[in-house]
Order: structure tokens, then C-alpha cells, then sequence
């Protein structure tokens, strides 16, 4: 049994590239966002920014995981695989202050 003090622990099932994905989109801060390109970066992959958002939208947990952090270079916001699409992944933002113009 795990004494988490009340923290589900999800054991992710992926490759080992989306996993790194996965656990850099937790860190991403709540009204915040990064770009696909950003995310690439970060996680010491610059040029698989494709890879990222496939990543992203593999994604089994797109709340837990906040992959509707993550949008296009050009400020579109690209996909959302969680239920409702693009439409839902732009109410997450806004819900959680992200303000800017978004692009569809």
C-alpha cells in the first residue's frame, strides 16, 4: 500500500522519450505555457520538437499531465487530445489565468 499522504502515484507506461515529456510537462507552472520548441529544449532534445507534440498527445492523463500547457511557436494553440480538443485545452488556460490572445 503507498503512504503518499494522499498523493496518487500514477506509474506511467510509454517510451522512455515520452515519459521524459510527460515528466517536463508537470513542471510547467499553472497559467504558465511553453512552446513544443521550448519543451524540445528543455529536455535536451532541440530539434524533436515533432516527437514533443506527438508526445503530448499520447499523453494518458492530459489533466494530471498538463500537456494543454504547450502550444505553437506562433502562439496557435496547436492540439489537445483530452476530451472536448482544442476548445477544452483554451478553458484550461483561461481557467488558469493565461490571458493572452489565443489563436485557434
Amino acid at each position: 500500500m503507498n503512504r503518499n499522504k494522499g498523493i496518487q502515484v500514477v506509474r506511467l507506461k510509454g517510451t522512455s522519450f515520452q515519459i521524459k515529456v510527460w515528466r517536463a510537462l508537470k513542471k510547467i507552472p499553472k497559467g504558465q505555457v511553453v512552446t513544443y520548441k521550448e519543451l524540445a529544449k528543455q529536455i535536451g532534445r532541440p530539434t524533436a520538437v515533432r516527437a514533443v507534440a506527438n508526445a503530448c498527445g499520447q499523453n494518458p492523463y492530459p489533466i494530471t499531465i498538463p500537456c494543454h500547457r504547450v502550444i505553437r511557436s506562433d502562439g496557435g494553440l496547436g492540439g489537445y487530445s483530452g476530451r472536448g480538443g482544442v476548445k477544452t485545452k483554451k478553458r484550461l488556460l483561461e481557467k488558469e489565468g493565461y490571458f493572452r490572445t489565443l489563436k485557434s
